[in-house]
């Protein structure tokens, strides 16, 4: 038996709702992205060679994710108001994929911020020999 609920059909979300689920997904990958690209980057080697090879892994990307979605949700970071129907659909999924990845490339190219440093220390290194 299906109830009129189940029969009707549901609208797509609105461009603005598909923006709105974009940007809920984009900014916390931001944040990673600059987080693990600037980490990585300034104290990878160290981090790989002592808790890397201890512990197993490469790196503390998924820790890192976890603390950076909670710190934007406490930072009021909204969830976008769709029904269950409208988040499951393609084009709901495609505009959370592309923020994700939008997001994560952002969050890396800002997270290369400390390469600016390593050019005067090499060039340090090359005046005292």
């Amino acid at each position: 038996i299906l109830t009129s609920l189940e029969k009707l059909e549901v609208a797509p979300p609105s461009p603005g709702q598909l923006r709105h689920v974009f940007f809920h997904n984009a900014l916390p990958f931001v944040g990673f992205g600059f987080l693990d690209n600037a980490i990585m980057i300034a104290a990878g080697t160290q981090i790989e060679l002592s808790i890397g090879v201890v512990l197993g892994i490469s790196t503390m990307a998924g820790n890192l994710a976890g603390y950076v979605e909670a710190l934007a949700s406490r930072l009021g970071l909204s969830i976008p108001d769709l029904t269950p129907k409208q988040a499951d659909m393609w084009q709901t999924r495609l505009s959370a994929h592309l923020g994700k990845a939008i997001g994560v490339t952002i969050g890396c190219i800002l997270g290369m911020f400390p390469l600016l440093f390593f050019g005067e220390e090499e060039e340090k290194l090359e005046e005292k020999n």
